[in-house]
């Protein structure tokens, strides 16, 4: 009994499989749901789903809204596939790569009423898993048969439902010294979220004082800014500007989030970039991929920092949703310290568009 998988454990092998492109099963009070990701479905499984049965795609009421679809569940619409779907016209309604050139895909219908509380956690979880929001699914009646024939995951929609975005605990598992060009005198703190997830780390610098506002900086991994020094974005300048002011000061914190692409993942990052050199802003990219326009949780950093002893800190930030957050979880903001560096004419739109739509503070 001891060795079983425990919810956790399931959601992590749920968000695998989703990847790979193998369906799972959701179940719960409202039914059950077959489940698989658009974006990795194959010809062959998607072929067996069809031949199934009624299949529906679900996008989320942003994917919705571009395609001009009725989202009469509010964030989620449930398109209804006709029996000739192809797989690539299903795939082509999930990535808006291709919306300039075939603006019309329609018209869309979509479903309403009933419960659609699975559809929503099915969102969730490819979300979860960094793909595209977008999920085929069907109806079950004989969900634990399926599961048991077909070898499937079968998550319990009633008991994940409540969890599946909770943020998960974090272990420090080490630290180690490392001296960096910012500050000989450097460790780093790797932090592993008991869930499996990605690990995030915590660069501190001297020994700053438990008891007083230490110099702190919530940093998202941004692959194409910190190791390619991409133009199109503040992200590289903003992480070497924080970690010297650190340096410079002989203390400081900077955490090191692995949230890339505002939460979303790089490849989805790239079909941003994408949609971008097609005239689109970064909010608006995002939302015709189906995201909100920032799905970061800051709430790790806060987490991080009690646990490395902080209770409040100088935050370098242009970022007003980063200071609330952590006021919410208990982290006083004591300060805070501008981080104006790395404008180019590559990026001078979209540093625009942070603060008009998104409030940052430059």
């Amino acid at each position: 009994m001891g060795l079983k998988p425990l919810l956790n454990d399931i959601l992590v092998r749920a968000r695998a499989d989703l990847r790979m492109g193998v369906p799972v099963v959701l179940t719960g009070r409202g039914g059950a749901l077959l489940v698989m990701a658009a974006e990795t479905a194959g010809e062959l499984r998607y072929d067996t789903l069809m031949a199934r049965g009624e299949v529906d795609l679900v996008l989320t009421g942003r994917r919705a809204e571009t395609l001009k679809a009725r989202a009469y569940d509010g964030d989620v619409a449930r398109v209804m596939l006709p029996d000739n779907a192809g797989l690539a016209w299903v795939q082509a309604l999930a990535d808006p790569a291709d919306d300039m050139r075939v603006p019309m895909k329609g018209p869309l219908q979509t479903r309403r009423g009933g419960n659609c509380e699975l559809h929503r956690l099915a969102i969730t979880l490819v979300k979860s898993a960094r793909l595209l929001p977008a999920v085929l699914v069907q109806d079950l009646y004989d969900p634990l048969g399926l599961a048991n024939d077909e070898n499937l995951t079968v998550v319990p929609g009633d008991l994940a439902s409540p969890h599946v975005m909770e943020m998960a605990a974090l272990d420090n598992v080490v630290a180690a010294r490392v001296p960096i060009r910012a500050a000989r005198n450097t460790r780093l703190h790797i932090f592993r979220p008991e869930d499996g997830g990605e690990e995030h780390y915590a660069v501190e610098i001297g020994r700053p004082d438990r008891d007083a506002p230490v110099l702190a900086r919530l940093h998202s991994a941004c692959f194409t800014g910190d190791v390619l020094g991409s133009l199109k974005c503040d992200c590289g300048p903003q992480l070497n500007a924080a970690l010297a002011a650190m340096g410079e000061q002989g203390a400081g914190v900077l955490l090191y989030l692995n949230q890339e692409g505002r939460g979303i993942g790089l490849a989805n990052k790239m079909r941003a970039y994408a949609l971008q050199d097609q005239g689109f802003d970064t909010v608006e990219a995002n939302h015709r991929l189906g995201f909100e326009d920032d799905e970061r949780d800051f709430r790790i950093g806060a987490s991080i920092l009690q646990k490395m002893g902080f209770s409040s800190v100088r935050l370098l930030t242009n970022n007003p949703g980063k200071i609330a957050m952590m006021e919410r979880c208990g982290v006083g903001v004591a300060e805070r310290v501008p981080l104006q560096v790395g404008k180019t004419p590559e990026n001078e739109r979209y540093l625009a568009v942070k603060a008009a739509k998104s409030g940052h503070m430059f």
